[in-house]
């Protein structure tokens, strides 16, 4: 049987919280993104 490698986390481990501009780069990196179906595929379009 396989062995598990995960570990428990301790209650006092501190939370990782992202940065200000992590989150506005996801946020304009998903507004500037469009899908664009195709009889050939599918293809994404990034608008910046």
């Amino acid at each position: 049987m396989a062995k598990l490698y995960s570990k428990i986390k301790p209650a006092s481990e501190e939370v990782m919280l992202p940065k200000k501009e992590t989150i506005d780069f996801l946020l304009n990196y998903s507004k500037a993104l469009t899908y664009v179906k195709t009889e050939n595929g599918t293809f994404e379009n990034i608008a910046n």
